[in-house]
């Protein structure tokens, strides 16, 4: 889910001009700035997109397709009138064609274009593990459940929507808005926003990114906490751990078969907490928070931003994982295999153990961490990229250090956020996951992280079993989508 680019360790001062880290305070909203209600014919559109996507398998798996999601999308805006020339479906693979679609200003453009990108894959759900079918779009007791729902499915509906609704009212933008909806965010040797900057750079070339794979509205018990923007992200990293042995009859059970070694290392792992660390990004963010939260809460963030940081308040604050994550590099074993017949001992077994690392460190630095917390001769820690290629060293890569937030982009997103959510702070924030944010980064775009999706803190589940998104965060989204990029396209 994304990286900016600011300036570390001057962040706090260059932005000290602005409320809450760059992010502007605005008064009430004028009439003219009221955000437009959804009609029931938007609602009903909106919905009907949103069904059709979660519904077309975009997985990269033998039974997904990228292409097929994005070619629906392509009909509906030549089917809305949009020209052929402005609706581009194009990629290095069959089943990962990105789809490009540029609204054009009314006259002569009066700045470079606002691009919103959006990855339109998601990651494989089994039947066998949810309640109801990943891909059955299914909605019960106020949540629209299906893969895809939260990540990011929501959103690639929400601007799909908002742009075919403009055309419906004759809006003419002062600058061309584009929409992007690409391949393999989630995984895959296609990545999309990498291939088009390569291969098609002008059909992106864009003033600035908003990515809404991340940021959000943070909801505890239904009350709107903090507004995230994301200012920069860690470093996604994939390690190979493989434990092998001569093996033999099982019959003859030895302690070090190559399953015990593996199953031993990640009991270390399982046990081993990352040091506490604040950036910036997660020192404001937390400054920001400690105004909305009471109780022990409230007392341990004090805690941890104090000059020396209390380690049994960051402790207790770690028991929720969206703080752990943002206090530290996290390891996880996400995949296992082993052994090669029931009744021989195990020759080889292998794990992928994935690592989100706190901006400062790299790939390497974690491999060699993770290699001396194993302490095991018998195992190998290898780097796997994006692509699946497995090597001994991993890349020195950092997290791409993020930029100031722009006026022109940061002005309307805290005025729309504010008239939904009254009085919401609207925070800086470290994505705890990756984003293809990244490659536009990388290439000196400004690139900002926010979706406008509100969900209970404790209610994430991107990547996990029964995705849902409240009814509720969709509707209010769509609303935030389209005064955003009407105020964006009015620049």
């Amino acid at each position: 889910m994304l990286s900016l680019r600011l300036n570390f360790p001057s962040i706090t001062l260059r932005l000290a001009s602005l409320v809450c880290l760059g992010f502007l305070a605005t008064g009430a909203l004028t009439p003219a700035q009221q955000i437009a209600p959804l009609s029931p014919a938007d609602k009903a559109e909106a919905r009907d997109i949103f069904k059709q996507l979660i519904e077309i398998n975009t997985t990269d798996t033998p039974q997904g397709s990228v292409t097929a999601g994005d070619a629906a999308m392509e009909k509906r805006f030549l089917d809305a009138g949009f020209p052929r020339e402005d609706v581009r479906l194009l990629g290095p693979d069959k089943n990962k064609l990105n789809l490009i679609v540029r609204y054009r200003a009314g006259g002569t453009p009066s700045a470079k274009p606002a691009l919103f990108l959006c990855h339109m894959d998601v990651v494989q759900a089994l039947r066998s593990d949810w309640h109801t079918d990943p891909f059955e779009f299914v909605e019960k007791d106020g949540y629209f459940y299906g893969r895809g729902t939260q990540d990011m499915k929501d959103s690639d509906a929400g601007l799909v929507a908002t742009f075919l609704r403009l055309r419906r009212e004759g809006y003419k933008p002062r600058r061309d808005l584009i929409l992007a909806l690409t391949a393999d965010e989630e995984g895959g040797k296609f990545n999309g926003p990498q291939w088009l900057l390569k291969e098609h750079r002008d059909l992106v070339d864009a003033a600035y990114v908003i990515n809404p794979d991340s940021g959000g509205v943070e909801l505890d018990h239904g009350r709107a906490v903090v507004a995230d923007v994301e200012a920069t992200e860690k470093v996604y990293a994939d390690y190979q751990v493989t434990a092998t042995n001569p093996g033999g009859h099982s019959s003859r059970p030895r302690p070090d078969n190559a399953i015990y070694e593996l199953t031993a290392a990640l009991e270390k792992l399982a046990h081993y907490t990352f040091p506490f660390e604040l950036n910036d990004v997660t020192r404001t963010y937390f400054q920001n928070l400690e105004k909305q939260e009471t109780g022990q809460n409230a007392a341990d963030i004090r805690s941890i931003l104090a000059a020396t940081p209390d380690v049994q308040a960051a402790a207790r604050l770690s028991a929720e994982p969206s703080f752990n994550s943002n206090f530290r590099t996290t390891c996880v074993a996400t995949r296992l295999s082993g052994g090669h017949a029931n009744n021989a001992l195990p020759q080889t077994a292998q794990a992928n153990v994935n690592c989100r690392i706190f901006p400062g460190h790299s790939p390497e630095e974690i491999r060699q961490q993770l290699m001396q917390l194993f302490a095991d001769s018998k195992l190998s820690v290898k780097y796997v990229s994006d692509g699946g290629v497995v090597s001994d060293v991993a890349p020195e890569r950092k997290a791409i250090v993020p930029i100031a937030p722009i006026p022109e982009v940061m002005e309307p997103l805290t005025r729309i956020t504010q008239e939904l959510w009254p009085g919401v702070p609207v925070t800086p924030v470290m994505e705890n996951g990756a984003s293809d944010s990244i490659y536009f980064a990388q290439d000196g775009y400004a690139t900002y992280g926010y979706s406008a999706i509100a969900l209970e803190r404790d209610d994430d589940r991107a990547h996990g079993q029964d995705e849902r998104l409240p009814v509720d965060s969709y509707w209010k989204s769509l609303q935030f989508l389209y005064a955003f990029a009407k105020a964006l396209g009015d620049k």
